[in-house]
Order: C-alpha cells, then structure tokens, then sequence
C-alpha cells in the first residue's frame, strides 16, 4: 500500500457515508519494551499485539530516546504480528515512529494524508495525524503521548484542537496516553464537540489503578464498547496495560 498526500479538502464539506463504519482500535505504551521485570523482551510485547486484533493500533515509546532514536520495537516484526501496516512517520532509517510513536492500520484503509504535530510544553511531545478511507467513508485518528504537567497538556489539547479547525470535518479520534490521573482532566480544551472515555485502569500494569490511557471522540464517531487488555502476558510486558475500542463512525448530516 502507498501512502499519498492529497490536497486539503474545503472545510465544511458534507461527507455520506453508504453505512454506519465500525472499527476496532487499541493503543498501547510499549515502555520500549521492558517489562516490570525489568527485562527488554520485544518478543512479549508483540504476542499481546497479535491478541488485540485491532483494525488501527497507536503505539507510545517503540523509540529510545538518544541520538537518531533507534527503534526499540521492529517495525517488521509488528507488522507481521498484527497483520497490519505501519504509517509513514519516522524521520529516519533507523526510527520505527516519531516522538516515540507510531500508527498501524488495516491494509485496505486508504491514506489520504499523514501529518506531523508538533506540541507545545516543557517537554518534547508531538501527535500523529492520519486521515484515511474506507468504503463506508473517510475518516480521521490522532495519536497522542501528551506531557507529564498538567499545564503542558491543557495546551497540548488546544493545540490538537487549532490544527483541527483548520482541516475538513470528518469523524475523528483522538487516542493515546494522556498521562493524566484525574477524572476530568484538560481535555475540555478539545472542545465541545469532544467526548473523553477512559476504558479503565491502565497503568501500573501489573496492578492498574490509573487511567491514564483514554480516547475522545468527535464529529460522528461514538463509543460502543471499551476495555483493557488484561492478561498474564500484558501485566509484565510493559508498565501500561493496552486499551481498546470499538468505534461506530456516523457523520452529522452536515458540517
């Protein structure tokens, strides 16, 4: 599959769609792949990637953090377990993501444009933007490892939400690790249009407590169920627990 960059298409076009979409989504912190036991095992972080059967699966840290950021997580390997296709968004040979983060999707998705954000805050964060198509439509996921204060964060989802406004409406979700341990949270700076579920606790794996990792959904995309993926496997193979979601995607009538 090839990936292309399409012209922006004119804000507040109508989009239809023949039918309701439904897509299954995961997101997992890999924790660069060292497990609570303190071991860097890639091999156990990818057998729970093959059991969530996702259709789109976001991943935090696949990178380390030093020099050209060397993968941590072969992007070969995680293609094979999933089944599915990384997107385009390391910078460099020797990088599976960008900030740390990657995107893999179903092979029959179309991809009409892949974009870098880049975040305000102290530290250094950035989100990853896909907008792709399907059959039944198109559709818009943001992936996001947003920053420990809760300051940066509140910005960082402001700035999600300016780059939104400048693109096409479309049903869009917003997943990732928000580190956020309260139940609000800054994500009311997405705006009203947005709706934040956590799936349940996530993090510290082998005893979850927070709720760390989230999804916010908008502009036509809706919530049918959601969990994480708790297992024997999943409590030592990474600090975090993996969440899933299935996605309805139906559009407004107009935008």
């Amino acid at each position: 599959m090839q990936s292309r960059t399409a012209r922006p298409l004119p804000r507040h076009r109508t989009i239809s769609y023949l039918k309701v979409m439904a897509i299954k989504l995961a997101s997992y912190n890999v924790h660069k792949c060292v497990g609570l036991d303190r071991r860097r095992r890639p091999d156990r972080v990818l057998a729970v990637m093959s059991r969530l059967h996702a259709d789109i699966l976001a991943l935090q840290e696949v990178d380390f953090r030093l020099g050209p950021r060397p993968a941590a997580l072969s992007r070969e390997l995680s293609e094979r377990a999933t089944g599915l296709v990384a997107l385009p968004y390391a910078l460099n040979q020797h990088s599976f993501g960008w900030h740390g983060q990657t995107i893999l999707v179903r092979r029959d998705f179309g991809i009409t444009d892949v974009h870098r954000l880049e975040l305000p805050g102290l530290e250094p964060r950035g989100a990853l933007l896909a907008e792709l198509t399907s059959d039944d439509g198109p559709f818009r996921i943001l992936a996001a490892h947003l920053g420990l204060l809760a300051r940066s964060r509140k910005m960082q989802f402001a700035a999600i939400r300016a780059a939104l406004s400048r693109r096409t409406q479309m049903p869009t979700i917003l997943i990732g690790d928000y580190n956020e341990w309260s139940s609000r949270g800054g994500s009311a700076a997405l705006g009203p249009e947005f709706h934040t579920h956590t799936p349940g606790p996530s993090f510290p794996a082998a005893r979850p407590v927070a709720r760390l990792d989230r999804i916010s959904l908008g502009f036509g995309a809706h919530l049918t169920d959601a969990g994480t993926y708790d297992s024997n496997a999943s409590r030592v193979a990474s600090d975090h627990l993996p969440i899933w979601a299935n996605i309805s995607l139906r559009p407004r009538q107009a935008f």
